[in-house]
């Protein structure tokens, strides 16, 4: 009697705990502290959670099938529930509200959309949303949680703006890791000039990615490669954002910003260590860091110092520039004059100067940006804004130029406005090099013509010779060969020392 009793307590036990793994909840129900919606396939989790050695109670989002509490949103990020008495509910006008003792709201959000039948679920996307239940269209939400991140991207998750209703979505790292209230380290689309994606620290612009140019960020120009994630960067009159999706599914993967030590990461799971792997980190070296070298300096990683002048550029202020105090940065060798002319020359393989004072033409091809650059005397670079398909689209920047970065391959053409005479200054060496590499091909050719003349010749002589000896004894063919080659010989000679005077 007693063993069924036992199989009986056993089975209602795990009866109970399989009802509770559910993904949505109604305006009837509700969630405690102590309870959680289940994601369908298991891997996420909602429920209320306390962070570091805190006391304090948060609602958020976390991984379900992994042995570490890896928090990715939090709802109630700058009121925390001080006690157990945490009840999230959904109302019947689709607004979700988090109370304190069933009393006091500490959270919700604000919908304004009629909804019929609201429901709140938690997403295998890691998505939290309200829907009406009875919709036939799955994605159509009235409220999202990827509309409101924290201080973690997951795929599919879009990082920028809606212009059409403002919404800008936006990461703000954990201001520690016991408080997951905001702190001042932010990364977002920066609409100011061209949009660039932007990691600040404060008001102080730390890290930008460089102009999207089709292919990827000016400033990550090998990131396409990588094994993990694609991505994309859509521009268009409606929106402009960020998004990225795993090339491999079953592939955990999140990038997340890192108030203490300044940086955004990106992070892979590896099941055999069960630990997280550092895969990327952004400013990943000293010259990401934004404006280190001030106006029309170029940083590269490969130099010492890292700062040096843009070509036909010279430091603004010697003194300081050879002290290592780059922020006055460079000015021109030779100074400009738009009236009489002035000209450009290409620099290759780098990070495009920062937005800020640029504008685009996406229709232009190259030799229009060009003319129209050379005709705005404030114009001092220009480049294509699309790189791929052989090139398209018109960037030009006005004013001076911050925070470029020289790369070892990849990186991109920027064509910098300079005095006339230093740009043919560049024409002519280009020719002189021209020259000097036609005359040597030419030399080559010539030489391996006459080679291939002298042996045709050998050939045919030797042929005649032979024909016309046929008949004779195997002395005088011996003679008359040795005569042919002596002939050869000579004439391969002189026409060596032809080539050598």
């Amino acid at each position: 009697m007693g063993f069924y009793f036992y199989s009986a307590c056993c089975l209602f036990i795990i009866f109970s705990k399989a009802t509770t793994a559910i993904d949505t909840i109604s305006p009837s129900e509700s969630l405690s502290d102590g309870r959680t919606l289940i994601s369908s396939d298991g891997s996420f989790a909602l429920g209320f959670f306390s962070p570091g050695t805190s006391k304090n109670r948060y609602l958020g989002i976390w991984y379900n099938n992994i042995p570490i509490q890896n928090v990715v949103w939090v709802a109630n990020r700058v009121n925390p529930v001080n006690d157990s008495t945490g009840l999230l509910k959904i109302e019947t006008s689709g607004k979700i509200v988090l109370r304190v003792q069933n009393t006091t709201a500490v959270w919700s959000t604000n919908t304004t959309a009629s909804v019929q039948n609201p429901v709140l679920q938690l997403l295998d996307s890691r998505n939290l949303v309200v829907r009406d239940g009875n919709d036939s269209n799955p994605e159509n939400y009235y409220w999202q949680s990827f509309d409101y991140p924290s201080d973690t991207m997951l795929p599919g998750m879009k990082i920028g703006i809606d212009l059409r209703t403002g919404l800008h979505r936006i990461l703000a790292a954990w201001k520690s890791w016991d408080d997951p209230s905001p702190g001042d380290l932010t990364y977002g689309v920066e609409l100011e000039g061209n949009p660039e994606m932007v990691l600040r620290k404060g008001v102080e612009k730390y890290y930008r990615s460089g102009l999207w140019n089709g292919d990827g960020f000016s400033g990550s120009p090998n990131l396409r490669s990588n094994p993990i994630f694609d991505y994309d960067f859509a521009w268009n009159e409606t929106e402009v954002y960020y998004i990225y999706f795993l090339k491999n599914k079953s592939v955990m993967s999140r990038f997340v910003l890192n108030q203490t030590e300044s940086v955004r990461q990106r992070y892979t799971w590896n099941p055999e260590t069960q630990t997280w792997k550092l895969f990327s980190i952004m400013p990943s070296d000293y010259c990401d860091r934004c404006g280190l070298c001030g106006p029309n300096g170029n940083c590269d990683n490969n130099k010492l110092p890292a700062c040096q002048c843009l070509t036909r550029f010279k430091p603004k202020l010697l003194e300081r520039w050879n002290s290592s105090d780059w922020s006055d940065g460079c000015i021109h060798s030779k100074p400009l004059n738009c009236q009489t002319g002035d000209g450009f020359i290409k620099i290759g393989k780098v990070k495009t100067p920062d937005t800020t004072n640029s504008w685009v033409n996406k229709t232009m091809n190259l030799k229009e940006c060009r003319a129209k650059c050379l005709r705005n005397c404030y114009c001092m670079a220009y480049t294509n804004l699309d790189v791929t398909r052989g090139g398209s689209g018109c960037a030009m920047w006005f004013g001076d130029l911050d925070d470029i970065k020289q790369f070892e391959s990849d990186g991109q053409d920027l064509y910098i406005r300079v005095s006339a005479s230093e740009a043919e200054q560049k024409k002519r060496a280009k020719v002189k090099l021209g020259i000097i590499l036609g005359t040597v091909i030419a030399a080559l050719l010539g030489f391996v013509l006459v080679i291939c003349y002298i042996h045709r010749s050998r050939r045919t002589l030797k042929d005649k010779v032979e024909d016309k000896n046929v008949n004779d004894n195997e002395n005088e063919n011996k003679d008359e060969d040795e005569d042919m080659e002596l002939a050869v010989f000579a004439f391969e000679a002189l026409t060596l020392s032809f080539l050598i005077k």
